[in-house]
This record gives C-alpha cells, structure tokens and sequence, in this order.
C-alpha cells in the first residue's frame, strides 16, 4: 500500500479513549502497588434478617495459607460505627456483629495467599443462626407490628421531617381542583464494568498507625473523616488513592468505604497489604443501589388549570441501614421539587425506612428519578382527570423568567424551558406521532406518546443533608454548606501546562474538558497541556465536597480550572513583559503558543516560563516566581439551609424536555421505544461530544430502570434478581430506536464559562415520559399506570388485574 493510498490515521476525540481501546487502562484490578499484598474473601449472611448465635473462625485460621480471618468480635473490639446523618439509634459497622440484616451482610474476611485459598477457607467459617421475621419494603417496614431491624431505635424510620411552605394547606381549601395520586418507584443500580475493588494497608508510622488505601471510589472526600473516625485514627492518617480508570461508577461506587475500613482492619491482623476484588453476584446481592420510593402526590388547581400547591408524601426504602450519604436521595432535589412549574405552596413529608434488604446510596440521577416520576405522573392524570391536553396543561404552568426562586428555597439560575419544550415536539414531529397513534388504535393495537419536563440540578449544595435534621437541633457554628471545587495548575521549564484534577472522573472525559480549557485560555496548543486524574488524598487538592457527582465537574471543577489558567497567566504575561522592553502586561494577549503585543511583538509563551524558572529575579516588583496555582470555586449561592428550611440545594439548574413514543404488541403486550426527541439546556455546551455522549448514557440508564432493571425480593426477604439471569440491563439492541437529540443554550451567570451539568439529565426524565407513553397507549383500556419497570410481564399482569375487578 503506497502513502497516497494508506487509511486515515484515527484521531480520538477524547484523551482517555486511546489507552482504553487499546487495553493499556490501568483499573484497580490491574494495578499492583505494594509487594506482599494478599487476597481476601468476605464471609457473607445468607440470611436477610438472624441474630447471630455463633461465628467460628478456628478451622478457616488452620487452613493452609490462611494468614488472617477476622469477624464479629474483631470489628466490634477495633470499630466505631459510622457517623450517620441523622441521630437514629441505627448503628452501621462493616459486618454484622449481633445480627445481620440482609443477604450478603459480611460477616467475617478470609485472607490468604490468593483468591481460591481464601474463597476455600470462607466456605469453613462456621455461622449459626437464629432467623427472624424480615421485611423488605418501606410501606410493611412503618406498620407498627413490623420486624424491628435495630433494637434500640423506636421504629424503622431512620427519619421523618414534615415541612411547609406558604401556607399549602390554604391553598388546597380554596382550590378548585385537588388531585392525588399514589406511585412507586423501583430500586435499580448502574451494574458498573469493575465491581467494587480495595487495597489496604496498615501500618505503623511515627508512632501511631497509618492506612494506605487503594479503592474504585468515585466522591472520596466526604467519607476520609467517616473512615478515619470508624478506624479511631485521625484523618491525617489515611491516605486514599483512585486511579485514572475505575470501571464506571454513576454513584454506586460511593458506597465502597466499608469495605475500605473492612480490608485495613483485616491488614492489621494479617500484617501485610491485602486486596479484595468483588464478583458480580457479590454486587448485584450486597453493593448498593438507588433507593425504591412509594410517595403520594397532591396538586391544587385553579379553575384555570394552575397548579396553586403541591403536597408530597415520600417514604424511601433505604435498606438495613442510614448509610451515608444517606438519605441524601430524599434531599438532593429539595430545593427543584416543584420541578420546572411555577408552585407558590409546597408541604413535604420524607421518610426514610430501613428494611432487610441492601443499603442504598447513589445512583445516577438520585433523588431526581425518583421525584419526577411522581411530578410528572401526577401531571399526566390531572390533565386526564380534568380534561387538559398534557402539553397544554405543562406550559401553562412553565417557569417562563429567571432567575425563578422556588418555594422551598432553590434559585434557577437560567432557562428557556418553553423553547425546550417547542423543540422537543418540533423534533418528535409530533403530528406524525399523534397520527401512528390514532392509526394503531384503529386496528385495535396501542400506541403511545408520553412527555416529562425536568430541572436537572448540578454543582450539588452539600447543605442540602442539614434538612434531614430540625433546624433547632442543628449545632449553631456546625452548619454545612457549599460547592467547593479545587484545581492545581503548573507550568514546567518548557512551557507545559500540568492540570491536576480532584474530580475522580469515572470516564465522563475530564481530562479532555479541562486540557482543552486551560489550552483556550493560555492561548497554547492542545499538545503543550496535560490533565492528571489519579487521585491521591495526600497530594491532590480537596476539600469534603469534591468528587464526581451530582454533575459537578462542568459548573465547579472547569470554574476551578479557569482560575488557576488566569493565575497562571498573569505570571507569563509578567515574565514576557520583561523580555518585550517592560510593555505593560495588561496589553499582552496569549495566542498561538506565544505572548503577543497589539503591534505585532512576541515571544514564545515557554521563553516567558522560562523567565520564571531561570532568571526570576528580573520579574517586576510585586510578581512572584511561581508558575503554580492552585485555585478554588466556591460560588456563595450554595449556602446551609435556613432556619425555616429553605435551601438551594444545588448551583446551577439545567433543564430536559424529553418526548417518547411507544409501541405495544396486542397479542404478547411486549413494548417497544418507537422514537425519542430529546432537548437538553446544559448552559454553555463545552464539548459537544461529550454532552452527546452523557445525553445517551443516562438515556439508556433510564431506560434500564423504565423497562428492564429491578431488585426483586421474595415474600421471605430472599432476593431474587442477584444474576444477570434476573437482573436484566439493556444492551445495544435494546437502544435501537429512532432517537433525536437536540439543545437550547441558556449561560449561567453563576460560573464563568456559562457551563451547568448534563451527566444526569435523561437518567431522570426517561423513565416517566416511557410510562406516560405507555400509560396513554393503554388509555383505552382504562388501565392506570403508577409503578416501574414497564415490560410484558407485567401489562399482562396489569390487564388480567383489571379483567378479574370488572
């Protein structure tokens, strides 16, 4: 093959995406750290709720190449529990020690020489039980006989707050209509590439002990002092790594820090590093997933068809413990739970409930997907039950002026949810829907068009977990609050640029965003800019917020990295003026790799650094010799939660107006996604691949939770969805359908690029605008729709339920 004739050679458009397709991605599993570590095998209950009547360890300890198994005793003696958010006596250490309250509790840690020595030695752990009654969903869980999971509290309820906001209650007594509604909301997860994944080591150091860590953990920080405080050490003494590839995560991974706190404990009595690898069944019965809600709607109308005040009732089913940070999915959407819609009167009552099943934690979109399906549900049966066109009904209630304060204290920053709206239904063309509807009724068949307006808030206000406790009982001066984001920025001899990120991406494309960024703002080429994303506790600037979550690296982390860019500008534009005969720097422009004047002058942008690193006493007066800056974004919006309970719970609040169309088999009741328009408002659009790319990621993760993915239990507490027998995730064919993206751009005022988040967006829209399709294809049959997932099992359920009441 001549040169003329060879392929184009292909050009990644993402920094991460070359080591990745090539094998060369350095996930935890393949990184070995430390010599002499050995593997270890967790001990799990295999009963969702026994008291534990005996634990013995002494034929695993004898087992050939077994150097350490620790259980009960040892996490009692050695552990304090978990700090929690509230003040339930609900005490959470990393196995059971009294009882255990769900299957796949761990119960001890065998560590040996390697995984089939340690998994053979688990199986000669010898537990006893004494089972006792379980319960498994929130609603059996506040029954006043139900199995109590934790002696010393009063009840299940790990925390019930009630709030109020302009007067509801007047507004529902003056109000021309009221509509309520009951839901559910399924529990689900995100089934990661790499299961959860630790290297530990303890050791003694300067006279006390010291942890070294290595963990797939996405949002480190907020737990380091959670980790520190169950292990009685200090947080100057654990050390906490993340690679640059950790498998996935949309939240699931937050969960990890037990098993952290588990393998250090079990390094101290090994005396070596140990490492623990979970499998897949290991995940789907004991990690953790997005909590399941049963909630209870009530709107107000006018007779107009405004909706005057909302009521919401939310009970989320948290699992046998309040593990943080929960119950954040209760909170996290505070203060947007009246959604895109103009409400002047909100009451709230959020319970959350422990049952015997896993506990719950993060998930993408969390709080968010669970709200809107509510909201939005309760949108399409008031537009059904008093006669209003759902589209109609939508936007005569739309926010149309910004900035928007809502009742229970959110400010949206920017929007334009009506021209969202309109081209969403402009792409969806929405006559030629409305016509394949009528076409399929016609000849007895259903077809379906279902719509859900979103706020998609971002840049999280971590003041938001104060709510869970009453204002009163909050220690004055120990508030919460805040969206702090830090970057480190440097410049080497030569003139490149080193990025070093906190954000721990889980492969959103970090590196890509903040290179590109900081090359745009010093004017450089994209190949003198280089991102780190290893994260490491001791060298990485972070404060307790940071992390990858709630779509915080657009709004805080790149606000971050223009700082510490124009810091570092400032410096060269200084250093160059010395070598351009002391021109002022203010007029000096970075452009093209070099420091030019307005007349034509320049020098190389790394001749400038150089004046820095090798000749820094000619700087001028006052200009310091540092080519190094570490920034912070830490915008005030974000403040703790008022002594009424009001609070913007996040920075930025973007918006999505998705519409789905739906088919549905008259004979097999199997339903298929027909076609999907989806208008996203993330503000300033930084990477339009990499918004495309979140769009249909969190698309296809609605969907698993709308149709296909869902924790199950039998009656005795038993899960029943722990393989990918039961446990079902949609693959490619099942994203085949005809899907049209689009976006409006609304710049926030409040970061310095225009930039809101995006990664979350359709994870928490698509499920209700799938079953409000599929509610309205099954119109005619009068059947209504208040629970997820969606599939043919459970419309021939549904039909034959509505069959047996006729």
């Amino acid at each position: 093959m001549t040169a003329e004739a060879a392929p184009p050679r292909w050009t990644p458009s993402r920094d991460e995406d070359a080591a990745l397709v090539a094998g060369r991605g350095r996930f935890l599993d393949d990184l070995d750290p430390l010599p002499g570590t050995l593997v270890a095998a967790v001990v799990r209950s295999t009963r969702p709720h026994a008291r534990l009547t005996s634990v013995d360890l002494s034929r695993a300890r004898r087992h050939p190449g077994v150097a350490a198994v620790i259980g009960p005793e040892e996490v009692r003696t050695a552990l304090r529990p978990f700090p929690l958010s509230t003040g339930a006596a609900m005490p959470y250490l990393p196995t059971g020690v009294d009882k255990v309250r769900f299957v796949g509790e761990p119960i001890a840690v065998v560590v040996a020489t390697d995984r089939y020595v340690a998994e053979d030695a688990a199986e000669l752990v010898d537990v006893t039980y004494e089972d006792l009654p379980a319960v498994s969903d929130a609603r059996s869980g506040l029954a006043d006989d139900a199995p109590r999971l934790h002696e010393d509290a009063e009840s299940n309820v790990a925390t019930d707050r009630t709030f109020s906001f302009n007067a509801p209650d007047d507004h529902f007594a003056a109000a021309a209509h009221v509509v309520t509604r009951c839901y559910e909301f399924p529990r689900y997860s995100s089934v990661p590439m790499e299961c959860y994944s630790v290297i530990a080591h303890w050791t003694e150091q300067d006279g006390g002990p010291f942890v070294e860590a290595w963990a797939n953990f996405h949002g480190p920080f907020s737990m380091v002092p959670v980790m520190a405080g169950a292990l009685r050490i200090p947080t100057s003494r654990v050390r906490l790594h993340v690679p640059a590839d950790i498998g996935g995560s949309f939240g699931i991974k937050a969960g990890i820090y037990p098993y952290v706190v588990l393998l250090a404990l079990a390094s101290k009595h090994a005396g070596t590093p140990v490492r623990w690898t979970e499998d897949r069944v290991e995940h789907l019965t004991a990690s953790s997933s997005g909590a399941d809600r049963s909630m209870e709607f009530s709107a107000a109308l006018d007779g107009e068809g405004t909706i005057t005040a909302l009521r919401a009732d939310l009970v989320d089913n948290v699992g046998a413990y309040l593990r943080p940070p929960e119950p954040s999915t209760l909170y996290r959407c505070f203060g947007n739970i009246t959604g895109p819609y103009r409400i002047d009167a909100v009451g709230i009552r959020a319970r959350a409930v422990v049952t015997n099943t896993m506990p719950t934690g993060l998930n993408r979109g969390f709080g968010g997907q669970q709200l809107y399906f509510g909201l939005e549900r309760l949108l399409d049966d008031i537009a059904a039950e008093l006669g209003f066109d759902p589209l109609e009904l939508r936007r005569r209630n739309l926010v149309t002026s910004f900035p928007h304060e809502t009742a229970t204290g959110g400010v949206y920053d920017s929007g334009d949810y009506l021209a969202a709206l309109d081209l969403a239904t402009k792409n969806a063309n929405l006559p030629e829907l409305e016509r394949r509807r009528d076409e399929a009724r016609a000849a007895g068949a259903h077809y379906g068009i279902g719509t859900a307006l979103v706020v998609d808030p971002s840049g999280t206000n971590i003041g938001y977990v104060g709510l869970a406790t009453p204002a009163e009982q909050r220690t004055p001066g120990r508030d919460k609050s805040g969206s702090t984001e830090h970057v480190r920025m440097s410049v080497d001899p030569q003139g490149v640029v080193t990025v070093l990120l906190g954000s721990v991406p889980q492969g959103q494309g970090h590196a890509t965003v903040a290179r590109k960024i900081a090359a745009q703002r010093l004017g450089l080429p994209l190949e003198q800019v280089r991102a780190v994303v290893d994260m490491d506790t001791a060298t990485t600037p972070w404060t307790v917020t940071s992390g990858s979550y709630s779509s915080r690296f657009a709004p805080l982390v790149t606000s971050a990295v223009v700082a510490a860019a124009d810091t570092i500008a400032a410096t060269v534009r200084a250093a160059a003026s010395t070598l351009l005969d002391d021109i002022d720097p203010a007029t000096l422009l970075l452009e093209g790799g070099e420091v030019r004047t307005s007349g034509g002058r320049a020098v190389k942008f790394r001749h400038a650094a150089g004046v820095v690193h090798w000749d820094p006493a000619a700087l001028p007066a006052g200009v310091p010799a540092r080519l190094y800056a570490e920034a912070e974004f830490s915008p005030r919006e974000t403040r703790a939660a008022t002594a009424d309970d009001r609070i913007n719970s996040s920075l930025c609040y973007g918006f999505v107006a998705e519409i789905v169309a739906v088919r549905i088999d008259p004979d097999t009741l199997e339903i298929s996604v027909d076609r999907v328009s989806s208008v996203h408002d993330a503000g300033t659009v930084l990477d339009q691949t990499l918004l495309d790319g979140q769009v249909y990621g969190a698309l296809v993760h609605g969907l698993g939770g709308a149709a296909y993915e869902e924790f199950t239990h039998a009656p005795s507490g038993q899960p029943t969805a722990a393989t990918f027998l039961d446990y079902l995730c949609p693959t490619a064919a099942e994203a085949g359908f005809d899907l049209r993206t689009d976006h409006v751009v609304s710049p926030s005022p409040l970061t310095p690029l225009g930039a809101k988040g995006c990664g979350e967006g359709s994870s928490m829209s698509f499920p209700v605008a799938y079953a409000n399709a599929v509610a309205d294809a099954l119109a005619p049959l009068g059947i209504a729709i208040t629970s997820l997932p969606l599939h043919g099992e459970v419309l021939h359920q549904l039909t034959n339920n509505d069959r047996k009441d006729a």
